[in-house]
């Protein structure tokens, strides 16, 4: 009598242990179920700042008058620039750089056989950044009139800017929020299952492209640079409880 009870209390306590471990175990998954989105915010802009750079030099066998050359050209630039609308604090002049040309002869062998000094070369550059975005975008392109005028001038490509950046991002960031969110309360929806807390948030790769672009997209985030009007774009990774 004795070995049966103790068997019914054995047999007892499996089927209890069982019912325990099997309640807790349905508690961890469901506690571990969760809904992953993500989110996006875009948003068009045109750039508020243009920088504008351009390269001028002057070769003569005298450095002192490869020097007053290349002040006179200076001063040409400067007024040019001028009497098309730049303002002189939107100027900056680098320093002068020297180099000593040299013409080279060689051999078949590709070896040096002569070699002769020719003259100093001196090149300056100019570097113009003004919120007047399409004023100076039409200069870089009449640059060719200082050209005309002998100034040996190298125009580079103007680079784009937008300053109010960091404001852009909270709008998107609030964008790519909400994006997430109306995903997440769809996929409850469609799974019969009720959105539940907010469990993790991290903010994705941040993007600036030239707009209507086939331009790519970056692992790393791209910043574009060499277009007026830009599209900028973030994502957001949200997790909810699903209940």
């Amino acid at each position: 009598m004795k070995q049966h009870l103790n068997t019914l209390l054995i047999a007892f306590a499996i089927i209890l242990a069982a019912y325990f471990l099997g309640t807790a175990f349905k508690s961890r998954n469901k506690t571990q179920e969760s809904i992953k989105v993500t989110g996006l915010g875009e948003t068009d802009f045109t750039s508020n700042l243009i920088v504008w750079n351009g390269t001028f030099s002057k070769k003569n066998s005298i450095l002192k008058d490869a020097y007053a050359e290349l002040d006179s050209d200076r001063e040409k630039i400067k007024d040019y620039l001028i009497s098309k609308g730049i303002k002189s604090e939107e100027m900056v002049f680098s320093s002068i750089t020297i180099d000593k040309d040299f013409d080279r002869s060689y051999d078949n062998y590709g070896n040096l056989t002569s070699s002769s000094f020719t003259g100093y070369k001196l090149t300056q550059s100019i570097n113009i950044e003004s919120s007047a975005v399409d004023k100076v975008e039409s200069i870089s392109r009449q640059v060719s009139e200082l050209i005309q005028s002998g100034v040996e001038f190298y125009s580079e490509s103007p680079q784009y800017y937008y300053t109010k950046l960091a404001e852009l991002k909270v709008e998107m960031i609030a964008k790519a929020t909400k994006d997430a969110n109306n995903r997440a309360l769809k996929i409850a929806e469609n799974s019969n299952s009720n959105l539940g807390s907010l469990k993790n948030a991290s903010m994705g790769v941040f993007q600036i492209v030239a707009q209507n672009s086939s331009e790519e997209y970056s692992w790393g985030g791209s910043f574009n640079t060499l277009s007026k009007r830009k599209t900028a774009s973030i994502t957001v990774n949200l997790e909810f409880a699903a209940n």
